[in-house]
């Protein structure tokens, strides 16, 4: 009986391939975004909890959010993409704190709101910005209104979210450096970076900006207005669903993304719940936080509905440290919201593709006569 010849030579030669389809496959990942992200958020809030200024962990991640931008793009570009961004999320926490020092009414929160979106979209759009809504705006600003605050502790939190943006900053920049040290194996190491974002000082005369402006601010006073007049306790959560399902300008609207937003959420909920419903130490919220936001980081772009199963438990743990409430309370109030803001948002997609499909007909040339 024979048996069958090993070829080392073979199998030798096959190794350098795998490795460069296992290279390939780490690459598509985007963990090189998600860990600097991960970076961004976590390392702020270990370093208050060391100092004993927790109740600052609020401003310190909205300012790391900041390392969400600019995935993509060359260094130089990037850098002022980045830069940009910090300035859109500094403006949003000033609001949000200002607002909550004033203790101002709803009248005036919702008209601030209002302002967050309209000159986040202008900004977003003007400097082409990716991700491209407003969402992390919107967040920053609707939950930072939402933490009582002293006048006396304004400026505090805004430099606690001026350093959170500064670390991310730096963090998100850090990548020139890590691929100049490696030098030849860069390529086979590190994604491409083929996004090239222009300035765009015309997009406030575009149509589609103000019709996305439009179908925003509809959506966020319906759906904020529906959860007040009901009485759930934490409305903004429907206003950040409205602006999370609702399209960038001159995107493809899909209601694909609202039904995503809802099961993805009701999944991420009672994930959430096996984590918080114990009273963990915020050793463990923080890391669900890192996990979260590197889950998100990879999955975001794949697949919106599976990302939500980290953004969620992100989003809840970031909640429960700025003003903790009974869980059961904050998973109930998630699911409710989500649910009504993806509600509200899909009748906007709707209404906005009917009348968009009429507006194309019209512009139609009618066909010749026979």
């Amino acid at each position: 009986m024979t048996t069958p010849h090993h070829n080392d030579s073979t199998d030798a030669s096959s190794r350098p391939e795998t490795l460069r389809q296992w290279a390939r496959s780490l690459r598509a990942l985007d963990l090189e975004v998600a860990v600097r992200a991960t970076l961004a958020m976590v390392v702020p809030l270990i370093v208050l909890v060391l100092l004993g200024r927790i109740d600052w962990a609020v401003y310190a991640t909205f300012g790391g959010m900041t390392a969400l931008f600019g995935r993509g793009e060359p260094y130089k570009l990037r850098a002022r993409s980045v830069s940009i961004a910090a300035a859109g999320m500094l403006g949003s926490i000033a609001f949000g704190v200002g607002m909550a020092a004033l203790g101002a009414p709803l009248a005036l929160l919702t008209l601030g709101l209002m302002i967050v979106i309209v000159l986040g979209v202008l900004l977003i759009s003007t400097a082409g910005l990716f991700p491209g809504t407003p969402l992390f705006f919107v967040f920053a600003y609707t939950v930072c209104a939402q933490v009582p605050t002293d006048p006396a502790d304004v400026l505090p939190s805004l430099a606690v979210g001026a350093v959170g943006a500064a670390f991310a900053w730096i963090v998100t920049m850090s990548g020139w450096a890590v691929r100049r040290a490696a030098a030849d194996r860069s390529a086979a190491l590190f994604k491409e970076l083929p996004r090239h974002p222009r300035i765009n000082p015309a997009a406030y005369r575009d149509k589609l900006v103000w019709l996305s402006i439009g179908q925003m601010l509809v959506g966020v006073l319906v759906a904020g207005g529906l959860a007040i007049l009901v009485g759930i306790g934490h409305p903004y959560w429907a206003v950040v669903s409205v602006v999370a399902v609702l399209p960038p300008p001159g995107a493809r609207h899909s209601t694909a993304r609202a039904f995503h937003r809802i099961f993805g959420t009701v999944a991420g909920v009672l994930l959430t719940a096996l984590i918080l419903l114990p009273g963990p130490p915020v050793w463990v919220l923080i890391l669900t936080i890192g996990i979260g936001q590197f889950g998100a980081e990879i999955l975001i772009g794949r697949h919106y509905g599976a990302a939500l199963l980290f953004i969620t438990p992100l989003a809840l743990s970031v909640s429960h440290l700025a003003s903790p409430a009974p869980v059961s309370e904050l998973l109930v109030d998630r699911v409710v919201e989500t649910a009504l803001g993806g509600a509200v948002a899909l009748v906007v997609v709707l209404v906005s593709r009917a009348a968009l499909a009429r507006a194309a007909r019209r512009q139609a040339p009618s066909a010749p006569p026979a």
